[in-house]
């Protein structure tokens, strides 16, 4: 991979990770909840569910989902169905403000992973979007695997850095929002984020091929 087309991947990163999506929803609902160290641990399943579907879609097997109606259609409502559920639970927390208290049930770090991994596993906007973007970027007269190792890493690396900056930010919210009352207004704000963005997934339908 050349160093300028690095580069242009390298900001276009910046772009799609700091676009808001589900993955900033659930990393500001985690960090509000949890704190921004144990939300390292559902920031990492992101990036697991984000690798996933970069070399699923560099492989070739991504174009083959976003052709199979049946696939695709299988893959979509899964996701709706896991952010509905996410943001339900969200909306449903408690407001109570004792100190040190999470504003969500306690999740051990494995379950908290797997939020993360399965939230963009099952995301087919981001197959779709990976099937369009990363030809771009891609030499097919240079080894694919080192190519998509490289991409994977350079995506997983800054957004790494944005969902921490997300879930910093919501942190910071749990010393300016101290009333049981603001707390379930902000849990019922992110709940109903995520259960928006269940929903606009729902009904997202893939380009005409």
């Amino acid at each position: 991979m050349q160093l300028d087309v690095w580069w242009a991947y390298f900001f276009a990163c910046w772009a799609i990770a700091l676009s808001p999506g589900s993955g900033a929803v659930l990393s500001m609902s985690h960090g509000l909840s949890y704190g921004v160290r144990a939300t390292s641990v559902t920031i990492a399943g992101l990036q697991t569910g984000l690798t996933i579907v970069l070399l699923i879609a560099g492989a070739g097997l991504g174009a083959l989902l976003v052709a199979s109606e049946t696939a695709f259609t299988v893959v979509k409502w899964a996701g709706a169905a896991y952010l509905v559920w996410l943001g339900f639970q969200q909306w449903r927390a408690s407001g109570a403000v004792a100190p040190g208290a999470v504003r969500l049930p306690p999740l051990p770090a494995r379950k908290r992973f797997f939020i993360g991994l399965f939230t963009n596993a099952t995301n087919p906007k981001g197959i779709v979007f990976m099937v369009a973007v990363l030809p771009q970027f891609i030499d097919p007269g240079r080894p694919l695997l080192l190519q998509l190792l490289i991409l994977a890493a350079t995506m997983c690396a800054v957004d790494i850095i944005v969902m921490h900056g997300y879930a910093a930010l919501a942190a910071r919210l749990q010393g300016v929002l101290r009333t049981p009352r603001a707390m379930r207004w902000l849990n019922r704000v992110f709940g109903g984020v995520l259960m928006a963005m269940g929903a606009a997934l729902a009904v997202f339908k893939r380009q005409p091929l």
